[in-house]
């Protein structure tokens, strides 16, 4: 079965506007910009399992919890997708998978996080626009760094540091 010309460039368009989306995301998140967050979800309800965060059926209600621990002076934040996989599944659904490497340094307390890991996503296309629908994030890795003596000095590394040393609560 052939696939027509116009079919394959809408599919790469629509590509192209899933990866242009994660990227705004990250973006938004790193410049702390709580309704350019929210504007890359769909409206109602939606599927988000972002670990140690919390699991949310609503994006305004993980953009509260981003805009509370993130949205602060002593956090600085790098978020950096990588290895996209996108399958467009028909002309309103596409999923995808994104590596994740994470830094975050938190100059309060002076220490210093790095997470590596993957996003499983769904995407909706509505009015002509894609819009994430579901997001789990998968921690892979995770390094955290005491940098209070001056040096950095690791204490963890491994998989998922114990929740005393990687509580997002306690950074706000």
């Amino acid at each position: 079965m052939t696939t027509s010309l116009e079919h394959r460039i809408t599919r790469l368009e629509d590509i192209e506007a899933i990866r242009q989306l994660k990227h705004r995301y990250f973006f938004a998140c790193d410049q702390k910009r709580p309704a350019e967050v929210l504007a890359c979800f769909a409206p109602g309800e939606v599927r988000l399992d972002y670990g140690r965060i919390g699991q949310f059926s609503a994006a305004a209600d993980m953009v509260a919890i981003f805009t509370e621990l993130a949205c602060q002076e002593h956090i600085v934040e790098m978020h950096h997708a990588q290895n996209p996989q996108v399958r467009v599944l028909d002309a309103t659904r596409a999923e995808a998978t994104w590596g994740l490497y994470y830094f975050m340094i938190n100059t309060r307390d002076c220490n210093v996080t790095q997470l590596g890991g993957f996003y499983i996503d769904e995407y909706t296309k509505l009015d002509g626009e894609w819009k994430i629908s579901a997001s789990a994030f998968h921690c892979t890795s995770t390094e955290v760094m005491d940098l209070s003596e001056g040096i950095a000095k690791v204490i963890f590394a491994g998989r998922n540091a114990p929740a005393e040393l990687d509580d997002p609560a306690r950074q706000a």
